[in-house]
């Protein structure tokens, strides 16, 4: 049985996402076509929908799970859901960001231009002196920072294979391409930083009631009008998910809880710091 058969809570996040959105995004999440939900134009409020119903079902079944939260955090998209949770960003103006944001990051770089790859066992300087090695006037980047382990790589397609050889050589175990549409957070993700800026700040941010760990400054921010800037920098600047862990370490965090589709950042914070226990919910 499906999050969304089995709570009214859940339930009635992908009804509001419908009416939002003026289209049938949980009939698409349910029953596809699996082509149409891969856009990332629809992909990304998808992903933000199921958190955010997965939040709200747990808030109604085990509301005493919550009750000890001192700070939200997400990756990439999941700030969006981070945002919600804090009560910094409503799930309806959330929804309309991202829908947008989606297509912005779509339309930046043309279908093929781009490519991004993992890269995993090499110190992430290592990844940084590569990417600058292999540019040759293009551009590739280190855009996520995961795991002292796991570093992704963006940019043009052909330069995103020369600093994976380099990588490699360099003594990577591996280099693995990834199945993405665009190059995500790299430089060349510029024009749709430009398009959502004026969105961003159009759409009402609030004081939130958690602090936010942002992905661009791995700093815990109290401050709507910051939380609402870190996310027009976040679209082309890399996330940097280790220094954020490392931040709620820091602020006294000894245990985490994953809410939303799957458990890939659980994984990760037990690679980044071992003093924090995970949990999840909602996959």
């Amino acid at each position: 049985m499906s999050l969304r058969e089995a709570s009214a809570a859940a339930r009635a996040a992908f009804d509001e996402a419908d009416a939002v959105l003026s289209f049938p995004l949980s009939k698409l999440c349910f029953e596809g076509p699996e082509s149409d939900l891969k856009l990332t134009a629809n992909t990304q409020p998808a992903i933000l929908t199921h958190s955010v119903a997965a939040y709200r079902d747990l808030a109604a079944r085990f509301p005493e799970r919550l009750e000890s939260a001192a700070l939200a955090a997400g990756h990439s998209l999941g700030e969006y859901s981070a945002n919600v949770a804090a009560g910094a960003l409503s799930f309806a103006e959330a929804l309309r960001l991202v829908r947008e944001r989606g297509r912005f990051m779509q339309e930046a770089v043309p279908p093929g231009v781009g490519a991004m790859a993992a890269i995993v066992g090499l110190d992430p300087a290592e990844v940084v002196a590569a990417c600058r090695e292999a540019a040759e006037g293009e551009v590739v980047e280190a855009v996520n920072f995961n795991s002292p382990e796991q570093t992704v790589i963006a940019g043009h397609a052909a330069a995103v294979t020369r600093a994976s050889a380099a990588c490699t050589a360099r003594g990577a175990r591996r280099a693995i391409p990834l199945p993405v549409s665009a190059p995500f957070h790299s430089s060349l993700m510029a024009p749709a930083r430009a398009r959502m800026r004026p969105l961003l700040e159009a759409a009402a941010f609030t004081d939130p009631a958690l602090a936010v760990v942002t992905n661009v400054d791995a700093s815990a921010e109290r401050s709507g009008g910051r939380l609402r800037e870190a996310l027009v920098r976040q679209i082309d600047s890399p996330v940097r998910w280790t220094d954020s862990v490392r931040r709620l370490a820091a602020e006294g965090v000894d245990r985490a809880l994953e809410i939303g589709p799957g458990n890939v950042l659980s994984g990760l914070v037990r690679r980044i710091d071992r003093s924090i226990k995970t949990d999840a919910y909602g996959g």
